[in-house]
């Protein structure tokens, strides 16, 4: 078969590696760490009738529809329409979806307006969640034990100062207590099939300090969750969404990225993303023993009963991100990367791209925040973590940061 995947990070390249072991994978633009990368659009590839799917990696693009206008063409796409990506695309939406489904979720509210948002800070006992409305590329959300600077946040997202359009409106909600967990629902419109969950690690610097990047590590699977977690998410968080996304006419094909807070009262609903999260996706991904190809088709053709359940390896796989100077506030680019082959030579290690690029002279430097994707594997997550850092030390470049204490 021949697949397109459309993007250009790590969770794309992570995808065509994994969906190119059973088809011919082109990414559009991709890196130049992704092999088969063209900047050819999406559209233009399609158009001679030789692709079997097309796989949307970001966001961006489905809130905007781009799986509606191929399907339209008569083209196989795993990711939802325009319609279903409003779960991401208005974080409105989805905690409006959540409460309509009965699914255990954070106390929350929706604000334009700065007063009656403070009052209901006021109300909330603390820490406090403020939460951009619109995309902000995983990085419009505080969380904070200090008032002030929760009002202070608020004040500037609906300013337009923070995230232009995308803080006009805010959530507030309620701090909840327990580790955060991602799981990957594979949806295809009724049916869902839940991969193993993975842990995102969000704050920039060791300890969980700084400010919240767009996943700066991860790690799978995670031995502090009770057998069957994932079970348990598609029948009580899953299904109830998929069933209401249907009451109001929408067919939704591709993923559901749920977000949990597991609290003492079991877990509760942080976010739906529409894609697969990156960096957190690689780590489950690349765990796969099945065919990801004939998965992905089922979902996008509406029948996940057609082919067998997905199976993956018994061991672990721990993830660091290598980031440039200056991520996630404004990251420094254009710095040469060395060290990229003695990584790639590590036993059990995967080295994937994200922001990347070539200089005038051909060599490789640093093109974003989130430059490279490190990930170790192992029997378990000790040894797993082990292998990415012995990795990573040979990676370097002028002010090259990374967390020290992923999986610990």
């Amino acid at each position: 078969m021949k697949v397109v995947v459309v993007g250009s990070g790590g969770r794309e390249h992570g995808l065509a590696v994994v969906l190119g072991r059973t088809a011919e994978v082109v990414v559009t633009p991709g890196n130049p760490l992704i092999p088969g990368s063209v900047a050819t659009p999406v559209e233009e590839l399609v158009a001679d009738g030789s692709v079997d799917l097309v796989v949307v990696g970001p966001e961006v693009p489905l809130v905007d529809g781009l799986a509606d206008r191929l399907r339209a063409l008569g083209v196989r796409v795993f990711g939802p329409g325009a319609d279903g990506a409003q779960v991401e695309g208005s974080k409105a939406y989805m905690k409006d979806l959540a409460q309509e489904a009965g699914l255990p979720t954070a106390r929350y509210g929706a604000f334009t307006e700065v007063e009656p948002a403070l009052a209901f800070l006021a109300e909330l006992p603390g820490p406090w969640v403020v939460k951009t409305d619109g995309l902000a590329a995983g990085k419009g959300v505080l969380v904070t034990t200090s008032l002030a600077e929760a009002e202070a946040d608020v004040r500037d997202k609906l300013a337009g100062t923070a995230f232009g359009d995308a803080g006009r409106r805010v959530i507030i909600e309620e701090g909840l207590d327990g580790p955060e967990v991602s799981v990957f629902a594979v949806c295809d419109g009724t049916r869902t099939v839940c991969l193993p969950a993975a842990q995102d690690v969000k704050r920039v610097g060791d300890g969980d300090v700084g400010p919240n990047t767009g996943g700066i590590g991860a790690w799978s699977p995670l031995p502090f969750l009770a057998p069957g977690f994932e079970a348990d998410v598609a029948e009580r968080f899953i299904e109830p969404t998929l069933a209401t996304l249907r009451a109001r006419g929408i067919d939704f094909r591709g993923v559901l990225y749920a977000g949990f807070m597991v609290t003492a009262e079991g877990p509760k609903l942080l976010e739906y993303n529409i894609r697969f999260g990156d960096p957190d996706s690689q780590v489950v991904l690349l765990r796969l023993t099945s065919d990801l190809v004939e998965l992905l088709v089922a979902a996008a053709d509406g029948d996940l009963s057609a082919v067998p359940a997905p199976t993956f390896a018994d061991d672990a796989a721990v993830l660091v991100v290598a980031a440039s100077e200056g991520y996630p506030v404004a990251p420094r680019t254009g710095d040469v990367i060395e060290g990229l082959d003695a990584a790639r030579a590590v036993d059990g290690v995967t080295v994937l791209g994200a922001g990347v690029g070539l200089d005038d002279e051909g060599r490789l430097v640093t093109a974003g925040g989130r430059v490279l994707n490190v990930i170790g594997r192992g029997p378990d997550a000790a040894a797993a973590r082990a292998t990415a850092y012995g990795a990573l030390a040979h990676v370097r470049w002028p002010g090259e940061h990374h967390r020290t204490d992923i999986a610990t």
